[in-house]
């Protein structure tokens, strides 16, 4: 990898034109989590998932979301307190090869934490599948993150018993769900120390009513307990946070292949001041137990 040669960015300004600068520069002056997708996301005939829209919890806005991999990733990012922004495929790298060949590839998540670092991410489906150029992209694009401070990951599929959990919980992520007046410090009264998840609701009032608000809570870390198990209503939950996080598994390797789920590889550079395709804008409801 010619990684002397330094890497670009292409990205959509906030007016939706292509702008082409050093990757350098970009990265610390450019707001990635406000802006669209550099180019939109492919739809493969057969899924049974295509692109959509996730609605940020941290945020308040819609994130672009091209996969059902990608979809989960986000939910684990929006539930992360150290994350302050992310956005779907708002940035595509280009760099030259050691044969003096450009390549390029749009990293499908980019995060922005609390201390404002990034993070630019692929999501893949299965593990184990992909190709040589896909391993070649993602070396280049951890090198170009690991030359400005940055990180790359490839997140591994979440197990799927903690992927069913956060999915639930995240159904009451919205605002709404804290309940009226008074209900959710009756709630956080109901669990100062650990309890069965029934049995404290019942404690705060009518089932009914105070349910949505545990979740809420134990989405925004107010409350916490184990994602590990399926929940259910004999499931310990506990004041606080006990640093259980997300349940979330482990980067991959780089060493393993990128799944069909990946970033874009392309051998073409866009002209700067080009507008790229945006992102498929897929429905979303935001309902209580529907994570979307």
């Amino acid at each position: 990898m010619n990684i002397g040669a330094g890497f670009e960015a292409v990205f959509l300004d906030l007016g939706g034109q292509a702008v082409q600068q050093r990757w350098a520069d970009a990265a610390l002056a450019v707001a990635f989590e406000e802006l669209d997708p550099v180019s939109a996301f492919p739809v493969v005939p057969g899924r049974r998932w295509g692109p959509g829209l996730w609605w940020s919890a941290t945020t308040g806005r819609h994130v672009a979301a091209g996969s059902n991999a990608m979809r989960t990733q986000l939910m684990v990012l929006d539930r992360d307190p150290q994350v302050t922004g992310m956005a779907g495929r708002p940035v595509r790298l280009l760099w030259r090869d050691r044969r003096g060949r450009v390549r390029s590839w749009v990293p499908q998540l980019f995060a922005r934490y609390a201390d404002g670092s990034g993070m630019l991410a692929d999501c893949p489906g299965r593990l184990g599948t992909g190709g040589e150029r896909a391993l070649k992209a993602a070396q280049a694009v951890a090198a170009a993150c690991t030359d400005i401070g940055w990180s790359y990951r490839r997140l591994a599929p979440l197990d799927e018993v903690v992927a069913a959990n956060l999915k639930w919980l995240a159904g009451y992520r919205h605002p709404r769900n804290h309940g009226r007046a008074g209900l959710m410090p009756a709630v956080l009264e109901a669990f100062a120390r650990p309890r069965p998840l029934l049995e404290g609701a019942e404690a705060a009032g009518d089932p009914i009513e105070v349910l949505p608000a545990v979740f809420h809570a134990l989405w925004h870390h107010t409350l916490t307990t184990t994602l590990k198990t399926p929940l259910h209503e004999r499931v310990i939950v506990h004041p606080g946070s006990l640093g259980e996080g997300s349940g979330a598994a482990p980067a991959e390797s780089l060493h393993d292949d990128v799944a069909d789920d990946r970033g874009e590889e392309s051998h073409s550079v866009p002209a700067a001041g080009q507008p790229a395709a945006g992102a498929g804008r897929g429905g979303a409801a935001v309902g209580r137990g529907e994570a979307v």
